[in-house]
């Protein structure tokens, strides 16, 4: 087990590194000592502390701050599971090496870099004077596995430990979107679904010395080839349009006149184009997506399978369910494949914008000039598990990152890192809010 040091609370890097240093990849997760570790760290302000485990060695740590009772309750909430490091790292995944500027290591943006900020935020206020509505810190397991032993856990089995909440921080959001000079802070207020597709694809089986043509391999490489060019249609979504809008309205009047052009489906995609990085990370949120992620067959050298299974990663936009995406992409293995829907879920559209504001000036206070807009997270995260309690989710961990730390390039790669300075310019926005609370959103 890592130890923590004296004093590092203060310190959101140092948290950061140590965090870092229990391996929580998931599989299997095994969260409990980085869990034991905060749970000291907490109780040292005498802040309260509950578990709530719904399988061996992953618990979920759940603490509350009282407030004065003047504001809604305000829930931190992230994750301490990781995805595995795999390899090809400059440090070792797990060292939580600071160095050139940044803390390196599996999870330094996703997201324990998040967690971090928000307990060195928490720990702060727990030593100062109550804040106007409680607070309530939520860490939980399996996030990265769809939340089975963690928020989807926790909300199902214990909603009273949510008691008072309105809105929630999380993640993803303010990051820094460079476009056209100018800096924006996406900041989260809508998620896409996540949908799991198989598809099997069948052929002739035969002995591997002997040429076998069309066989079920080959098929599967055709419906490969054929999803990786295929595009689902442009949809435009409101709160994609609000954001679109929003860009427009800070850019040159040239450049916004380009930038509304991405509402009219025709052009959307070569716009996208002509933007670059910044039209890459955007193109999710204008489409249902999909992408093959595992594929099984086959379990002798010298036998041609019979059969191959693909999976499918699909994300559909809110208000799309998994059936209109297997509609989308029915072309790309129409007649090679039978396709089934393994597990799925629709994204719910109502959006409360309550809090928007005022987690818009905490960003552009500690950076003048930039621009908060409202976002869709291409992914998903426990936001859709909370939000079945009426709890607003708002992704915000915010970090002014440089254009040499891409945000989502990033994410489950080779080399995750987070500059320190992003760690505290995060962890002051967050601290920030807590003295300040949902008061204004009443």
């Amino acid at each position: 087990m890592a130890a923590m040091v004296e004093g590092i609370e203060g310190r959101p890097a140092l948290l950061l590194q140590h965090l870092i240093r229990f391996d929580t990849s998931n599989p299997p997760g095994r969260e409990a000592e980085c869990v034991d570790a905060v749970e000291d760290l907490l109780r040292a302000p005498g802040v309260k502390t509950a578990r709530y485990e719904n399988a061996p060695g992953r618990p979920n740590l759940i603490a509350r701050l009282p407030g004065r009772g003047e504001a809604p309750g305000l829930l931190f909430y992230g994750h301490l599971d990781v995805v595995p490091a795999g390899t090809g790292w400059t440090y070792p995944p797990f060292e939580g090496r600071i160095a050139d500027g940044c803390v390196w290591g599996r999870g330094a943006l996703d997201m324990k870099g998040g967690v971090a900020m928000m307990l060195a935020a928490f720990l702060r206020a727990a030593r100062e004077n109550p804040p106007p509505g409680d607070v309530v810190l939520a860490l939980f397991a399996d996030e990265e596995s769809g939340g089975t032993h963690g928020a989807k856990y926790v909300v199902d089995r214990h909603p009273e430990v949510f008691r008072g909440v309105r809105y929630a921080i999380g993640e993803f959001g303010g990051f820094p979107l460079r476009i056209r000079g100018r800096v924006f802070y996406p900041i989260q207020v809508a998620e896409k679904a996540p949908v799991v597709i198989e598809l099997v694809v069948r052929g002739a089986a035969g002995h591997g010395a002997r040429p076998m043509r069309g066989g079920a391999m080959a098929k599967a490489g055709g419906i490969l080839r054929r999803l990786d060019g295929h595009r689902t249609p442009i949809h435009i979504t409101d709160v994609t349009r609000r954001m679109v809008e929003a860009l427009a309205d800070h850019l040159t009047r040239v450049d916004g006149l380009f930038v509304r052009r991405l509402l009219h489906p025709a052009s959307t995609d070569r716009l996208l184009a002509r933007l670059g990085a910044p039209g890459r990370d955007l193109e999710p949120l204008f489409r249902n997506t999909v992408n093959a992620t595992v594929i099984r067959g086959g379990d002798r050298s010298n036998v041609v399978p019979s059969e191959i299974h693909i999976g499918l990663d699909g994300r559909v936009l809110p208000g799309f369910s998994p059936e209109d995406l297997m509609a989308e992409i029915e072309p790309a293995f129409h007649g090679d494949a039978e396709a089934r829907i393994v597990s799925g879920e629709t994204a719910g559209t109502d959006v409360d914008l309550g809090l928007f504001d005022l987690l818009g000036r905490l960003l552009v206070s500690q950076e003048s000039g930039a621009v908060a807009i409202p976002y869709i997270l291409p992914g998903s995260s426990d936001g859709r598990h909370l939000a079945r309690l009426g709890i607003q989710t708002y992704g915000y961990t915010p970090m002014n990152l440089p254009p040499d730390v891409p945000f989502f390039e990033t994410i489950h790669a080779c080399d995750e890192r987070v500059p320190v300075a992003a760690v505290d310019f995060g962890t002051e926005i967050l601290h920030s809010l807590i003295r300040v609370g949902a008061a204004v959103a009443t």
